[in-house]
């Protein structure tokens, strides 16, 4: 139902999901993703493998807080 809603709006979900979780495996690593999201490990390091992810500048802002 609140898929219908959004998609009368333009917002297509599963697009915005996608693109979300691209952004957020390119910068964190697959561990904390899949913590973070309660996804399987396995799962966020395809999303991580798909997105070529680096994240060691998470690690590098993280020991800068």
């Amino acid at each position: 139902m609140h898929a219908e809603r959004l998609r009368d709006l333009g917002i297509h979900s599963s697009q915005a999901r996608s693109i979300t979780l691209f952004h957020l495996a390119t910068n964190l690593p697959a561990a904390v993703l899949a913590r973070m999201l309660g996804i399987h490990i396995t799962v966020a390091v395809a999303w991580q493998r798909a997105s070529s992810g680096d994240w060691t500048t998470y690690a590098a802002e993280v020991s800068r807080r």
